[in-house]
């Protein structure tokens, strides 16, 4: 007597799970499976012309001679055995398949350092709720849409310092940026080309293929001992592309310094001409932003022109299937060839 093994069930119950998961697979020829469902009734059409006495022998069986059925029955198995060999076989051809794809995203980042403008006159609220605060929440978002890129941070008023160096911490760099407030820098002014000076320092050894400094300012140089179309030049030579960004209206703007909703009117003048002529010479643009949804809008462009390139790599997997089915259809053609030659079959074939 055969004894089944557990070793012997998991396998009959692993291959018939590869049968039951019939959905779950690619096909690569799936056009023979259409032809499926013309088997049975070949074998239905091949029963129906066989009009011999054996067929009425059946009938007449089936009509009530309880003793005949069960053998009448039976003459139909090797009939089944030989229709789902076929079946299968056909599955097979079909050549069932499961994929696995597994995605790779490499970049090489970008460096890229933010130069803002700390001075007294950020503290204007032109835009709201000040110029300061909202070039800081618009930095901020846009950290949040970088991937892989090394980013810092220099403030500037009348001297400049390195807020954050280089870095993909982007948690550091929002700590950095929250931190920032007025009066960060005692010496008042505007020293454009000096801030502009200690970006490029922090940028001049980067191996990096994209180097971007992105500066935000609303006033003209007041202070710092380097001229800025000269730290451009200096930019140029390192390969830095320049940003400028300046922010604010020029003229009369309302400024209510204690909260107590007397106002203030401020004279501001920006030197456009000068923050255009920076950007020339370094290959970047120049943009005036006199709104919030403005500066959104612009670090959303540079956002776009400075895109960090992704290498997607994919990576397939794939498996056939097919042998499960040949498998089953041998095992159902021996079953069937054992049916046809035996004593049982031939006293159920008579």
């Amino acid at each position: 007597m055969l004894e089944i093994t557990p070793d012997m069930w998991d396998w009959l119950s692993l291959e018939w799970f590869e049968l039951s998961t019939f959905r779950s697979y690619d096909w690569v020829y799936p056009l023979a499976l259409y032809a499926l469902p013309v088997i049975p009734l070949l074998f239905i059409l091949k029963s129906i012309l066989r009009r011999n006495t054996r067929l009425k022998l059946d009938m007449a069986l089936f009509q009530g001679r309880s003793g005949w059925q069960w053998s009448s029955l039976l003459r139909f198995v090797p009939r089944m055995v030989l229709m789902l060999f076929t079946m299968l076989v056909l599955v097979a051809l079909a050549r069932p398949q499961r994929v696995s794809e597994q995605l790779e995203l490499t970049s090489e980042g970008i460096d890229i350092v933010v130069v803002l403008d700390v001075s007294g006159s950020m503290e204007l609220q032109d835009i709201k709720p000040t110029r300061l605060e909202a070039a800081k929440e618009v930095a901020l978002n846009f950290i949040d849409g970088r991937v892989q890129d090394r980013i810092g941070m220099v403030v500037f008023a009348g001297d400049a310092y390195s807020l954050a160096p280089l870095t993909t911490d982007y948690d550091l760099l929002r700590e950095s940026i929250n931190s920032i407030r007025y009066g960060i820098i005692q010496n008042d002014g505007t020293a454009i080309g000096s801030a502009l000076a200690v970006a490029i320092n922090r940028m001049r050894d980067s191996s990096s293929k994209s180097k971007v400094i992105i500066l935000i300012s609303d006033g003209e140089n007041t202070a710092g001992s380097l001229d800025p179309e000269l730290a451009a030049q200096l930019a140029y030579g390192y390969g830095i592309k320049l940003y400028t960004i300046g922010i604010g209206k020029d003229g009369q703007v309302a400024y209510d310094r204690d909260g107590t909703g007397q106002l203030l009117y401020v004279e501001t003048q920006m030197d456009e001409t000068s923050l255009r002529q920076i950007a020339s010479i370094g290959e970047g643009q120049f943009f005036r932003a006199d709104s919030r949804d403005a500066l959104q809008q612009i670090f959303q462009h540079i956002n776009k022109l400075e895109k960090t390139e992704i290498i997607e790599s994919r990576f397939r997997d794939t498996q056939d299937y097919y042998q499960v089915y040949l498998k089953w259809a041998l095992v159902l053609l021996l079953f069937w060839m054992l049916l046809k030659n035996t004593f049982i079959a031939n006293v159920l074939e008579d």
